[in-house]
Parts: structure tokens; sequence; C-alpha cells
């Protein structure tokens, strides 16, 4: 997997400022500030619309974080990937016998700072559980997980306090869906998959419950 890490460690003083304009003209509060950690996933909840990843973008630009977020190696050629690396992309390929989950934890080891942004639910409709591959990041990557929300009613984004994991996945999701709830209203997709009757590997060879 290639990336350039560098090109994201930080924010432009230029297009932050921009961003905070735009938030201000779209009438848009952002809640929360930097993370006192280099490193950390971003879980983006709830991932409803297409413009999830542009308010997360501007919020993020203008709270001086610079964030990353997975999408299909295939989209990077040239010259389109120089765009998706300064926006952040990272590219994953999916066909690859490393699972999604080693491919995210070896650019996290190997990057100094680095706010990789994954929306647990994975999809933008409606689903039972949330996917745990985030989850497994970062416990695999000794990080936290940084809870961000995204109001569209209230019109208010923003990041939460970070939540160190444990291993116990049901503890854990606990203490993230309090902050969801508190700041979005009741979430029952927010909890993880259940692994009863489900065989440990997939047939891909992928490993179950840790897909992203």
């Amino acid at each position: 997997m290639s990336y350039t890490p560098i090109a994201r460690s930080k924010v432009n003083p230029l297009a932050r400022y921009a961003a905070k304009l735009v938030v201000k003209l779209l009438g848009w509060g952002i809640e929360g500030g930097k993370c006192p950690v280099p490193k950390a996933v971003v879980a983006a909840a709830p991932h409803s619309s297409n413009w999830d990843l542009f308010f997360t973008l501007l919020s993020a630009a203008a709270s001086d974080v610079p964030i990353w977020f997975m999408m299909k190696h295939t989209h990077f050629w040239w010259p389109l990937r120089v765009l998706w690396y300064y926006l952040g992309g990272v590219p994953i390929n999916r066909g690859a016998s490393a699972s999604v989950v080693s491919q995210m934890v070896k650019a996290l080891n190997k990057s100094e700072r680095m706010y990789i942004v994954i929306p647990p639910e994975g999809t933008r409709k409606n689903v039972e559980h949330w996917k745990t591959g985030f989850y497994y990041i970062a416990n695999e990557a000794g990080i936290p997980v940084w809870p961000w929300f995204i109001n569209y009613k209230t019109k208010r984004t923003g990041s939460g306090d970070l939540i160190y994991t444990t291993g116990n996945i049901e503890e854990d999701f606990a203490r993230i869906r309090a902050f969801y709830e508190e700041n979005y209203g009741p979430m029952p997709s927010c909890r993880p998959a259940p692994r009863k009757n489900e065989p440990d590997v997939k047939s891909d060879g992928s490993e179950q419950g840790k897909e992203c």
C-alpha cells in the first residue's frame, strides 16, 4: 500500500481560515477541539448522506485536524491521486491477502500523526449493527477511538472525548453509544454485530467481525 502521511500532517492555515468562514456562512456550529494525541480512529456517525464527507472534512479543517479517509486503491490513478492524497485519501486494496484492519494498522504504525475517519455503519442505509473494523483498528494499533458526530437538524458537528479500547467490545461500545445518544438521540444500530453462530474466518480469508 502506498500513501504519503507527510502531506496530511497538518492543515494549511489558509485552508483552515477558509473552512471556518464556510462553516460560519452555512450557519453551522462546531463542538470539540484538537485531539491531544497524534493518532486516533475517528468514528464518524451517523452516516446518512453524501454530504457527510464534505462536512467532516470542513469541520476537521476548521478545527485544525488533518484527517484521513479510506478509499479503494483503484481510485488512485494519475493525476487524480494527487487530489485524493491532498484531501486525505488512503488507498485500500480489499483484494489483498492482508485484511483492511491489518493494512490500516500498518499505515498508522508508519505515521507520526494520523487521524483516520471510518463511518462505523459502513453504508448510508439503515443498519441493525455497526461494523467493528474501526474498533479493531484502534485496539490493535493501541490508539483511541475519537467519536465525531453530524447532526443536520441542529446544524452541529464536532467531536467528543477520546475513548480508549479495553478489549471488551460490549463495554467499549456502550461508552461510544453514550456519546452519540447524548449528541444525536437514540441510535439502536450503535452496537457491535453479534458474533454468535458466525465462523471465525470468512470464505475470503478475512476475519469475521472485523470489517470496516
